[in-house]
Parts: structure tokens; C-alpha cells; sequence
């Protein structure tokens, strides 16, 4: 058996100790002993509607006790009436409700007896009410005069308490009351004095007794009030009422209590009751009631005046309240007054009862028995329920107590002391048990007890002995009492074994022993471990609307697992188990899940587990951060015409310490319900000064700033105006913009609305020409540009702005120099001169017009040029004309990108922000040859097995003479790795054919073209080939001219079953898209015969044609696809020939470029890169030119119309992609 044990050690020590002293009281039943009454009925009330009424008396005692009765002291028979129904072994007796059961009213006392002794009950009391009832009478009607004093008596009939009595009409409506008309204690309705409009003839009085269920009614009065008899009756009526009242005014005269009491009365109240005083007054005009205490000042709680100051009432009366009480009623006419002397009395308590218990043979007695009350009570002394007999009594009896010497066994009584007042009776018995048995064990034998390690263990020996018993505990086998530290012997017996540990397992055993005898028991103890628990995280700090998991990780002795519980609390009330608030907060054994976290989910958390034998417990807090609660009551103080104080309360923080507030304002002139940011404030200050511009209605609210982000703003403050003044700053950003020549136009930023200032800003704007001492020139404007006209184009001005409202004028102003309109340049340069750099470059001079001349501010200048005639062909050309600004005032500029050997015409003009100036005279410059563009195409027209014929096509520019052509040609391996590049130098300029010999059969080759003028040769163009292996028919000729017009050509003398290539070029072989070229095969001579017969039908012929050019199409497709040639980087030989005209510019800077023919820059300076790259150069397009844009053509074809290669420093194929001979044999 596992018992479930405190940790709290002291705590179980004193419960077990508090049981130990009431199992000492207890004597097993087992034991004789005398009677003692256990449950009795106190004062029993015997409804009419109840169908009985039951008076309990019940005993215990060894043997088992007899019942007897007395009613109003003397003995009553059970059975003496068969309404009276009793029970075996029980002194409780049923009185049935049938017929007539007053004679049942009385007194009643049991008397529990045995061989032993006697044991009596307090008195029960059982009351018979009778139904009340009003008598049935006729009540006379009462005739009384206006202003007479009148009391309707109630007189209700008697009944259980409490009774409730209500005045009311035959409607049952409540008849009014005040400190008129007032109902006493009594019941009786009082009218100090009556009016016409008292009159009635229902007045009924009810009387209430809840607790018998029943209301009665008295029979209706009459109350007739009439005008006074000796009225004049012929005045007035209002006249006759006044003469009446004036008769019957009159001093106050006391009712309750009535003038035959005298000036005074006593009272006497029951401590802890209620006092209740009553005044009650008639008389002319209405009295008023007033209360004091005479002896002494009222109690310090002042007490309670009910029934319209009529009633003092005072709760729970204690002796304090005891003393004169005074009532004064008083009117205009007099007063009259009463004294009460309240003494305050109380029934009988006790001080001391007596006290019985278990004595020892030869031991001595001493019973005391003291009682208080007001009067003081009596006591009266009783044996066995009694009185005591002095002569015949051995001991000693006085009022207080009884004593008794060397008891023996039948010394064993039961003694009662009753303590009696006018106020009551109480009692108290001492059973005084005499015996001499040995001890007993009540406490099971072998009983199984466990606790956790650090906990208490308890071992119980509940002894019952006369004399008493020494107790003494062992362990296991030892016959040494445990009497070390570690164990504590209580007087009950128990054995307390602290801090227990895991080697204080094992058997224990109770010696209990006396002079009569000796008992033992045993007892077992186990040791488990202790449950342990940790909660994580530890106090996490969590925003809000973020989760939380909280996990409680526990240990415990596995022997407990049965009885392992685990629960959740927050700050001490327990979490249900099942998921709350929809699913938000979520616990599950031993994992807490909230998801969105709220504000009120902070707080303490713990963990609680329980097993048989221990509880343990671990907590965490969770810190829930957000954002603070807005800023609350905000103040403004210190009012001042450019500041104010502005305070207020911060909110909570919740967690997280505010960092700064931040005030904002709005105001409602010129951008209401806009609210701007004015000052930041430390996190711990509630109050800043602010500085205020003049003339603005503010509203200010404050927001508060933590680690987790900005508050709500706070509700806004009071509004508060400043008053206007002069304005404090001018307009910035003053400047004159030029839109006509004899023009200026001031502008300026035109003042905030928060700098204004006051009501009716403008601008006073002066100007004078400088240099020249003249007057200022002013103007008021109300917007924020002025335009003077007529002024001397671009002359400087010096210009002010001045801000002015109604209440004066803002700083006097800084000066700004501006210049009038300007207009275009009427100069051009002079001296333009041209110097060729090489045959795409020159650098252009001139002299700059004077400053005068340029009438605005210089821009730049413009460099137009356009070519005239090529001198390869001498050739006229239509002018396009290209152009380059050069921004700023210089004299030189680099052109590039002119075609070589060709003949131009430049001029350069200078330009401002109005336009250009006029240009000058057309300078003639001629650039020089330069090296060819790349040969058109190049193509294999024939092959064999150790030579290739090729042919190439014209470049599309020469830029000169061509002199030759240089043809290279190197090996291409499988793996794509190149060989070493062979050079033919062809000197025909004309030739477009070479048959080159002396190749490798079977071998791929790369060939290479280049066009060469006497400054160099250009870029090569390239194509692959693989010539034939040994033994292969490689041989072919070329057939007689074929007009255009035919659709076909025969050929004739070819072998039958024999492949062969078949091509159609053009004459010249210079167009690349006119080659042509299948593989076909002639038919042996077998199959010759059967095509005779149709070989010449058109219809036939016809769709020979269709089929062979779709043919045609897919192989072409096919061999393009499988043949196409690739890239080889040969950058080591295109270096061979480099342009010897290529110089670095490095140094130079380019103008901005435009043509008019849509020709971009960027393919020639490709080009240009190209010839430059060989000698080093690194210049690029933006190196050349200037300008806050590139200052492009109007139409940007700057860029695009020049792109050309994209090869750098790498040979690409420019001509056909197709084979132009098969790759087999």
C-alpha cells in the first residue's frame, strides 16, 4: 500500500498530531466505556404542514447505552402516545402530525445510560404554533377633525416569528408613509397629524409569518377627517383651513413610548443582537425626530435611523453600546424629549469546561467548570444527569470544581455543568473513564508504506492504553530503538523518518508496552525516486502575435507510473486539458502550444506533476513584447509665442523599454488631418518644449518607439494657435531663366506654408544691372517668378528676394548674380585647320569667338563634315552631312571614322543655350588609302587528292589600290588543333582564282584570303575542305556556257553506274549565291531500254524537275547542317600585316557624332579598333567623345548603323556555310 505524503514535513508532523490527540480522546469501542450523546436536536418548531416532526438523540458507549426522556423536568413515556413512533438502540423518537399535538409543546431532555454512568442532552425545545388568525369584529369608523392626531391599531395575533405586518387598501396598494404618517414597531399606524385626503375607508392591516406560509388581514377601517366644527363656513374655503390649523397647531407630544412611561424608560438588549429604539410623535406642524447618546458619543459607526428618523437601530450591540439614548421630536411650537437607558446583558458562555478522558487506576481528578454572562449565572453540578449529593459524593464539590483522589474503576461517571442566566442555559459533560487494560495497537499490522527520496516518511502506531503505553520503533533485525536525528518519535506513536533516503528501505516495528501488558506490530518501508521537471524554454520573451511551445520534460520512479499525472497552471489557475479559444492555446500531456500569442497570455506557467507519493513542480515566465499602449493625457503649460510645454503620461511598455517618443502636429490652415513629425524625444522623458512657428493652429500628438516597432498614436492634444508674425527667412534657389533675348525671369522656391509666417505673404524683388551704379529696381509679387522685359541681352543683374506679410518683412536678403535672356552666338570660328592622323582619323583646329560675340553662355562647338568624291573612282557623292559637339570652350577635336581615300568638306560653328552661331568657311581635307574590308566570299571550286582550286570575291571597299592578295591555308587535325599557316602571295590585283597544289590526301584543310593595298592588307576571309583520297576520281571539267533561259542541259559521254558531281557556277564566280552542286549517279546500260519510250514526254520531264529540286533543297539542308565549318584562332597570323597607318590615340578626345544617313560610328570604330589593336591601342567610342549625354543625333544614329565584325583577335567565316565538294569519295 503506497500512502500519498506531504513535502512539507513540519506540516504532516502537526496534522498526524492533530490526529493523535483526537484518537487519544477517542476510545476504540472495544473498550467499556461510558455514554456519550454524539447528535441531539436543538429548539424544533412543529409546522401544521409538515407530516412530522423528528427530536434526535443519539449515543455511543460500551456497553451499548439506554434512552430515557424527560419533558418540562419530568419523565415522559415514549410510549405513551401511539403518534410517537422510536427506533432500537437510538433515543430519536417521530411524533406523527395527526389530530391535536399541542400537548407535544415543551421542554424535552435525553438521558444516554449504561452500567458506567449517565449521559444527558441540552434541553430541546419543541414548539406548536397555532394558525393565527384575526379576531372577526367591527371595527366603528374614526370621525376626526382636520389636523387631530390618529393611531389605527393593528393588534395582530401571535405566530412564529418573524412576523411582517404591511398597510395596504382593498387594492392592495401601500398606504403611503412618511414622518407624517409612520407605522410603530408594534404594527399600529400613526398619523401625527390628519388631512382631508387621509380619508378612506380601507385602511387594512396584513400580518405575515414566513416561516408558517400565511398572511391574515384585520378587518378594514374608516377614517373620516373633516374641516374643523367652528370654521367660519362663510369664508372661503382656503380661509377655513388656515383658521383650522391655526387652532390646531401645537407642540409635539410623544406617543411611542407614551407620556405615562414617564421622561425615561430602560431597555435591555442581548449582546450581539439588534437595538432598536422607537419615538413616535403627534402635533402641529409635523415634529421632526432627532437621536444622541447622553453618556457618551454615538458609536463609532454611526447607527442607522429607519421608519423616517423614528427608529435608532444598532447591529451587533456589544457593551460599548450600553448607555442613554435621547429622542427629540420638535416643531415651530416646542419639543418633547425622551430618555432611554439601554443595558445591554448576554446568556452564559463558558470560560472553562470540564474536561474528561481516560485516567489510570490510583490517579487523581480535578474537573473545572467557569461561566460569564450578564446577570451572572449559576452553576449547578450533576452525576450521571444528577445533582450531586454532597453527603454521599467522595470527593470535593465547590461551584467551579470537583476533585477526586486515588480513582478506582467504578469511579467511572459522566459529570455535567450547567451554567444558567435569565437569558439561557448551557451545558457541558466530562466523561471520566476509569481503566486498566494493556496497550492496544489500532493500527494494522504489516502495512506497506512508501515515499520518494528527500521526503518524510511517516510510520503509524495509533495506541490506546491504560496506563499509558511506552512506544518504542526498530529496523530489520536490530533490537535498538531508533533514536538518532534522522528519526523523531511523535506522541501519537508515529515514526517520522526525515529527509529519507535510498537505505532507510525495510522493515520496521512498533513496541507498545505497559504495566497491564505489551503489544508490536510491524511495518514496511520503500524508497522511490523523486519526480524531477524542467519547463523550456526558461522565461522566453515572445511578440506578440507570434507561438510559443513550452515543453515539460519530466522524470519520475518508474514504480509511479502508474499514478503520474501532469497538469498546466497559469499564475496558480489550472489549463483544461482539451485545446481552448478555438484552438489557440493547445496542451497536450506535457507540451503547452499558443499560437498567436496575446497580451494577456503573460504571465507565470507552471508544470505540474503528481504521483502516489511526491509532487513536483518547475515554472517559466513568459514575457509577451509588443509594441507600447499609446501616449495618454496630454498637457500643454508653458505657453509662449514661439514654444510650448507638452507632457503626458506613457503608456505601458510591455515589455520592451520605449526608446524615443516622437511628437507630431497637424494644423488646419493649410494641409489639415496631415500630421508631420516635429521633435524626437529620449525614451524616459514625458515632456519636451517646442519650438513653434509663428502663425499656425497646431494639434499635437505623441508616438511612442520600442525595440518591437511604434505605438498607436496617442488621442491629440488641446489646439493651440500661435500668434502671426513678420516672416523669419526668404525664398532659395533664386535664378533667372532666359526665354527671349531682352528678357529675364526671376524664379525662386516660394516659402513653405509653415514659414509664412502670417497672413498676406509677398515677395519684393529688387535687380539692378551690375557694375552700374544705379537704384534698385523693386516689385511686390505674390507668386514666386518675376519677368522684366526690354533689358540688354546677357547682362549680369544683381537680384534680391525679400519675403513681406502683413506684420513685416523677413531678413534683408542675400544677392544673387543672374544674366538676361541670351541669344544665339553671331560669330564664327576662325582659323579651321585639318590634321590627317591616318586614313579614318583627323584632328580638327580652330580659334574660339571673342566672349562678347558669344551673347549667352558658351556651350561648345560644333564640327559638320561631309565627303565629297572617293579618289579611287573620282566619284561624286551626295553630301551626307555627320556633325560632333564638343562641350566647353576649347579649340581642337578629334574626328573619327572617315572613309579611307576619299575627299571632305568640315566646318565648325560655336553654339550656346539659345542655338548655334553661324558656321565657317568649308575647309578641304583628303584622307589616305587604307587597308581593304574582308574578300566577299571565299569557295573551293575544284578538288583532288593533292591540290584545291579556289576563288574569292572583290572587298566591298577597297579604301585604295588593291595590289594583291595574300592566300594562307594550314591543316585542321580530328581534334580541331591547327598546323602551321602557309602564305601564298598572289600580285595580280585582278586575279579572283587560285589552283593551290602540293596538299595531303585526304586532308582537311583551312584556307585564308586577304585583299592587300599598298598601306597594308585587311581581314581574311575562310573556308574549309577535305581533299580526296588516293585512287579517288577527282577529276571534272568545266562544260560550254549555258544560256540563262533553259530549264535544263543535257550532258552527255558519262559512264553508266558511275558517281558524279555536278555544279553550276556563274562566269565571273563571283556571286556567291549562284553555285550550285548535286551528287548523282549514271544508271547501268541494262535499265537504259525501259526509260527510251518517255525520257522524252514533257509531262515526264516536268515532274523529273520537281523531284530533283526538292532534292536539292533537302541536301542542301542536309550539308549545311553536317559540314559547317568552324573557328580557329589564327590571331598570330592576322598579325603578319598589320595597318600601317594605326597609330595610338590614346591622348586624343573625340568630338560627338551624328550623320545624316544613318551610318553609325560604332562598326567603323570596330574597324578602327581592329587597325589600332595591332599597334597597342586601348581607345574605345566613349575616349571620343564628349558630352553631358553623348549628344547624339537627333535621330540617335550614332549607334548602330557602324556595326560590322564581331571578330576579335579570331578568324570567322564570312562566306557560304555549304560545302562546296563532297567530303567522300
Amino acid at each position: 500500500m503506497e500512502m500519498l505524503l506531504s513535502t512539507k514535513g513540519i506540516t504532516i508532523c502537526l496534522f498526524f498530531f492533530v490526529l493523535s490527540l483526537a484518537a487519544a480522546i477517542e476510545i476504540p469501542l472495544s473498550v467499556s466505556q461510558l455514554p456519550t450523546i454524539t447528535e441531539q436536536s436543538h429548539t424544533q418548531v412543529a409546522y401544521p404542514f409538515d407530516e412530522d416532526f423528528t427530536i434526535k438523540c443519539e449515543a455511543r458507549g460500551n456497553p451499548q447505552p439506554t434512552f430515557n426522556w424527560t419533558k418540562d423536568g419530568k419523565p415522559f413515556n415514549l410510549s405513551s402516545d401511539p403518534r410517537i413512533v422510536t427506533s432500537n438502540n437510538s433515543g430519536t423518537f417521530v411524533i406523527q402530525n395527526r389530530g391535536i399535538i399541542n400537548n407535544f409543546q415543551g421542554k424535552y431532555r435525553c438521558f444516554a445510560s449504561n452500567v458506567l454512568g449517565t449521559a444527558m442532552s441540552e434541553e430541546i425545545e419543541l414548539i406548536v404554533p397555532s394558525v393565527p388568525k384575526f379576531p372577526k369584529e367591527k371595527i366603528e369608523p374614526l370621525d376626526v377633525e382636520h389636523g387631530d392626531s390618529v393611531i389605527l391599531h393593528c393588534n395582530p395575533p401571535k405566530g412564529i416569528p418573524p412576523l411582517h405586518i404591511y398597510w395596504m387598501n382593498i387594492d392592495l396598494q401601500h398606504i403611503p408613509q412618511d414622518e407624517r404618517v409612520s407605522m410603530s414597531l408594534k404594527g399600529d399606524l400613526y398619523f401625527a397629524n390628519v388631512e382631508e385626503s387621509d380619508s378612506r375607508s380601507d385602511y387594512c392591516c396584513f400580518a405575515a409569518f414566513p416561516r408558517l406560509r400565511t398572511i391574515v388581514q384585520k378587518m378594514p377601517m374608516t377614517l373620516k377627517v373633516s374641516r374643523l366644527k367652528h370654521a367660519n363656513d362663510s369664508g372661503s374655503p382656503n380661509a377655513a383651513v388656515t383658521k383650522a390649523n391655526f387652532i390646531k397647531e401645537r407642540k409635539p407630544k410623544l406617543l411611542i413610548p407614551p407620556e405615562s412611561a414617564g421622561s425615561s424608560s430602560s431597555v435591555t438588549v442581548i449582546k450581539g443582537g439588534v437595538l432598536l429604539l422607537e419615538c413616535i410623535a403627534e402635533g402641529l406642524p409635523t415634529p421632526h425626530l432627532s437621536w444622541v447618546k447622553v453618556t457618551e458619543n454615538m458609536p463609532k459607526d454611526e447607527p442607522e435611523t429607519e421608519n423616517f428618523g423614528k427608529m435608532l437601530k444598532i447591529d451587533q450591540v456589544t457593551a460599548a453600546d450600553e448607555g442613554t439614548y435621547q429622542c427629540t421630536a420638535s416643531n415651530p411650537m416646542g419639543r418633547a424629549r425622551h430618555e432611554f437607558h439601554v443595558r445591554v446583558e448576554e446568556p452564559p458562555q463558558w470560560l472553562k469546561k470540564p474536561e474528561g478522558g481516560v485516567y489510570s487506576v490510583g490517579a487523581n481528578l480535578v474537573l473545572l467548570c467557569e461561566a460569564i454572562g450578564n446577570p451572572e449565572p449559576s452553576i449547578q453540578w450533576k452525576l450521571n444527569g444528577m445533582p450531586i449529593d454532597g453527603r454521599t459524593f467522595r470527593g470535593r464539590v465547590s461551584t467551579r470544581e470537583i476533585s477526586l483522589t486515588n480513582l478506582q474503576l467504578q469511579d467511572s461517571a459522566v459529570f455535567q455543568c450547567e451554567a444558567t442566566n435569565k437569558h439561557g442555559t448551557i451545558l457541558a459533560s466530562a466523561n471520566v473513564n476509569v481503566l486498566n487494560i494493556a496497550p492496544l495497537i489500532l493500527t494494522p499490522d504489516e502495512e506497506n508504506y512508501a515515499t520518494v527520496v528527500g521526503y518524510s516518511a511517516f510510520l503509524h502506531c495509533d495506541i490506546f492504553a491504560s496506563p499509558a503505553a511506552d512506544v518504542r520503533w526498530t529496523k530489520d533485525d536490530s533490537i535498538e530503538p531508533l533514536s538518532t536525528f534522522h528519526y523523531e518519535l511523535n506522541k501519537n506513536g508515529t515514526l517520522e523518518i526525515r529527509d529519507a533516503k535510498k537505505e532507510d528501505s525495510g522493515s520496521y516495528a512498533c513496541w507498545a508496552s505497559n504495566s497491564v501488558g505489551k503489544r508490536a506490530i510491524t511495518a514496511n518501508l520503500d524508497i522511490r525516486d523523486a519526480t524531477k521537471l524542467v519547463v523550456t524554454p526558461k522565461n522566453p520573451r515572445v511578440l506578440k502575435s507570434h507561438s510559443i511551445l513550452l515543453k515539460c520534460q519530466a522524470e519520475y520512479d518508474s514504480h509511479l507510473k502508474h499514478s503520474f499525472k501532469l497538469s498546466w497552471r497559469k499564475d496558480g489557475d489550472e489549463l483544461p486539458v482539451n485545446s481552448t479559444e478555438g484552438g489557440r492555446i493547445i496542451l497536450d500531456r506535457d507540451t503547452l502550444f499558443i499560437s498567436s500569442v496575446l497580451l494577456e497570455d503573460q504571465g507565470v506557467y507552471r508544470c505540474v506533476a503528481s504521483t502516489a507519493l511526491d509532487s513536483a513542480e518547475a515554472e517559466t515566465q513568459l514575457i509577451v513584447l509588443d509594441v507600447p499602449d499609446p501616449p495618454e493625457d496630454l498637457q500643454l503649460s508653458e505657453n509662449q509665442n514661439r514654444s510650448v510645454r507638452l507632457s503626458w503620461k506613457a503608456g505601458a511598455s510591455h515589455n520592451s523599454p520605449v526608446n524615443e517618443s516622437i511628437i507630431e502636429f497637424e494644423e488646419n490652415r493649410w494641409e489639415p488631418e496631415r500630421w508631420q513629425e516635429l521633435s524626437r524625444v529620449p525614451g524616459n522623458d514625458t515632456t519636451a518644449l517646442l519650438s513653434l512657428a509663428p502663425y499656425v493652429n497646431y494639434q499635437f500628438r505623441v508616438v511612442s518607439v520600442n525595440a518591437v516597432g511604434r505605438s498607436q498614436p496617442s488621442t491629440p492634444s488641446l489646439r493651440y494657435a500661435t500668434p502671426p508674425a513678420a516672416p523669419d527667412k526668404n525664398p532659395e534657389n533664386i535664378r533667372v531663366e532666359a526665354s527671349e533675348p531682352n528678357e529675364m525671369v526671376m524664379k525662386w522656391e516660394p516659402l513653405k506654408p509653415m514659414e509664412r509666417n502670417g497672413p498676406g505673404l509677398e515677395y519684393k524683388v529688387s535687380w539692378r544691372q551690375r557694375g552700374v551704379e544705379t537704384d534698385w529696381n523693386e516689385e511686390l509679387v505674390k507668386k514666386h517668378s518675376l519677368s522684366v522685359r526690354n533689358v540688354p541681352t546677357f547682362v549680369p543683374y544683381e537680384i534680391k528676394v525679400q519675403a513681406v506679410n502683413n506684420l513685416g518683412s523677413g531678413p534683408e536678403p542675400n544677392i544673387t548674380i543672374g544674366y538676361s535672356g541670351e541669344d544665339i552666338p553671331d560669330a564664327a570660328p576662325s582659323g579651321v585647320s585639318v590634321e590627317v592622323v591616318n586614313s579614318t582619323l583627323v584632328k580638327v583646329f580652330w580659334f574660339g569667338i571673342p566672349r562678347d560675340r558669344v551673347r549667352g553662355h558658351l556651350r561648345g562647338y560644333k564640327v559638320s563634315w561631309w565627303r565629297t568624291r572617293s579618289m579611287l573612282d573620282g566619284k561624286r557623292h551626295h553630301p551626307e552631312k555627320h556633325f560632333l559637339t564638343f562641350v566647353g570652350d576649347r579649340n581642337s577635336g578629334m574626328i573619327p571614322g572617315l572613309e579611307p581615300f576619299s575627299e571632305f568638306h568640315l566646318t565648325v560653328l560655336a553654339f550656346n543655350s539659345r542655338g548655334d552661331g553661324p558656321e565657317s568657311s568649308p575647309v578641304v581635307f583628303e584622307t589616305p588609302e587604307g587597308v581593304p574590308e574582308q574578300p566577299r566570299f571565299l569557295r573551293i571550286l575544284n578538288f583532288d587528292k593533292d591540290s584545291v582550286t579556289l576563288s574569292w570575291g572583290l572587298p566591298k571597299k577597297a579604301n585604295g589600290h588593291l595590289t594583291g592578295y595574300i592566300l594562307q591555308y594550314q591543316i585542321i587535325n580530328e581534334t580541331h588543333e591547327v598546323g602551321a599557316v602557309s602564305n601564298v602571295s598572289i600580285a595580280n590585283h585582278s586575279a579572283l582564282s587560285w589552283r593551290l597544289a602540293g596538299l595531303s590526301p585526304s586532308t582537311k584543310y583551312k584556307f585564308y584570303i586577304k585583299a592587300c593595298t599598298a598601306k597594308g592588307c585587311g581581314k581574311a576571309a575562310t573556308e574549309e575542305g577535305l581533299t580526296l583520297a588516293q585512287g579517288s576520281k577527282g577529276s571534272g571539267r568545266i562544260s560550254d556556257a549555258v544560256k540563262p533561259t533553259p530549264k535544263f542541259q543535257p550532258s552527255e559521254a558519262l559512264e553508266p553506274g558511275t558517281e558524279y558531281t555536278i555544279r553550276l557556277v556563274t562566269k565571273n564566280w563571283v556571286d556567291n549565291n549562284s553555285i550550285f552542286e548535286d551528287v548523282i549517279e549514271t544508271r547501268g546500260r541494262a535499265y537504259a531500254g525501259i526509260y527510251e519510250g518517255i525520257s522524252t514526254q514533257g509531262w515526264f520531264i516536268g515532274l523529273m524537275c520537281a523531284i530533283a529540286l526538292l532534292t536539292l533543297l533537302l541536301l542542301t539542308i542536309c550539308f549545311v547542317r553536317r559540314n559547317k565549318g568552324g573557328k580557329y584562332s589564327v590571331k598570330e597570323k592576322e598579325d603578319l600585316h598589320p595597318d600601317p597607318e594605326a597609330q595610338s590615340i590614346k591622348d586624343e578626345i573625340f568630338g560627338e557624332y551624328s550623320d545624316s544617313d544613318e551610318k553609325p560610328l560604332k562598326g567603323s570604330l570596330q574597324s578602327l579598333n581592329g587597325d589600332i589593336k595591332a599597334t597597342g591601342s586601348a581607345d574605345s567610342l566613349v575616349d571620343y567623345g564628349e558630352g553631358e549625354h553623348g549628344m547624339f543625333n537627333e535621330d540617335g544614329s550614332f549607334i548602330g548603323a557602324y556595326s560590322g565584325s564581331k571578330e576579335k583577335g579570331s578568324v570567322e567565316s564570312t562566306g557560304s556555310s555549304t560545302a562546296t565538294f563532297p567530303l567522300h569519295a
